[in-house]
């Protein structure tokens, strides 16, 4: 999988370069996000800007994170959505349970 990560104000900020989140390397954000919280990060933003499709295991990756950052106390916030993607969220009801943003900049902003 494609990722790039960096660090703007204190947060991790994770680029996924790839136009899909699915089955083939949704284990792959799962365990960098495992990497990150082990490593003492807490506040970490996905940008899924480049991502147009996500299945269940894409969804199941940032639930995933979720937890794990719940757990270490910190958060997985999630920017620039396209809108194939957000309908996913909206249709599984998961844009209820994380915090969206338009862009990256607005969330480093919150």
């Amino acid at each position: 999988m494609n990722l790039n990560s960096e660090i703007i104000t204190g947060n991790v900020v994770i680029h996924v370069k790839e136009e899909r989140l699915d089955a083939h390397n949704s284990a792959e954000l799962k365990l960098e996000f495992q990497k990150l919280f082990a490593s003492g990060s807490q506040n970490l933003l996905v940008d899924l800007k480049e991502v147009r499709f996500i299945d269940s295991s894409g969804l199941g990756a940032l639930v995933s994170g979720f937890k794990n950052a719940t757990t270490s106390h910190g958060s997985l916030r999630l920017a620039s959505l396209q809108p194939q993607v957000k309908s996913m969220f909206e249709l599984t009801r998961l844009h209820r349970v994380f915090e969206i943003y338009q862009t990256v900049a607005e969330a480093l902003e919150k």
